[in-house]
């Protein structure tokens, strides 16, 4: 019996994967970006943030939770499947505080990072201007509450890294957020280190490092030089 070969396409690119690893695995292990926010190597995918929907054999799937099986015909660069991801990311902005300009993670931010990829040039929907406070009760680290994506990437890292559940998603739709697990719910009031891995796998601007502000100026950090499709692939990235 002939063994079948561990080699999938995308985009019409013949690729060869591990048994195991998914399509987002294998694509970035190929040198393939596939545009994702949620997605962190370190942690079990979930799929939340949908940015990395491919068509599998002409289905729509997420790419970091999908394992990679022989014969897959995976399509992601699409005119189709990047209108999408640029609604996405249009109502990711306009549902949160970001506004680049005025954000120290600017330049270092994977959200506009990708809105740069995708080429979304209006947020095209009226702002929310959600009213969710920040929590600057901590003396090394704050949390702006507007910022948060939902991609529990910190809620992942407290409980299966740092041992201690400090982060946790509350609430359905529009009334999910992050909460703190604290008696009185404030940041202060947690045994958060500054050194520890939820405060550093945000993507976004929410979970902040406190008095290091712009200690890297704007034009020499991550997403300056190269694109976040070209950042992905470095080995200490993907």
């Amino acid at each position: 019996m002939t063994d079948i070969a561990n080699t999938l396409t995308v985009d019409g690119q013949t690729i060869t994967f591990e048994p195991g690893q998914t399509i987002m695995q294998a694509a970035l292990a190929a040198g393939v970006f596939m545009p994702h926010l949620c997605y962190n190597p370190e942690f079990k995918p979930h799929g939340s943030c949908k940015l990395c929907t491919v068509t599998v054999n002409g289905r729509p799937q997420s790419a970091c939770t999908i394992a990679a099986m022989p014969g897959q015909e995976i399509q992601s660069d699409t005119p189709e499947l990047n209108s999408r991801r640029r609604v996405l990311l249009q109502m990711l902005f306009v549902e949160g505080h970001h506004f680049c300009p005025g954000c120290e993670k600017s330049g270092n931010c994977q959200l506009q990072a990708l809105g740069y990829e995708m080429e979304m040039l209006t947020p095209h929907f009226n702002h929310f201007f959600p009213d969710r406070g920040v929590d600057a009760t901590h003396p090394d680290v704050m949390i702006d509450f507007g910022r948060c994506i939902m991609c529990e990437l910190c809620v992942q890292a407290s409980r299966d890294v740092d041992g201690k559940n400090i982060f946790a998603l509350a609430g359905r739709g529009l009334a999910s957020h992050v909460t703190v697990n604290s008696p009185s719910g404030k940041l202060g009031d947690t045994n958060l280190a500054v050194t520890d891995k939820a405060v550093e796998v945000c993507p976004v601007g929410a979970i902040l490092r406190k008095r290091v502000g712009f200690a890297v100026p704007i034009g020499e950090r991550i997403y300056d030089h190269d694109p976040i499709s070209v950042k992905a692939l470095e080995p200490d990235e993907a």
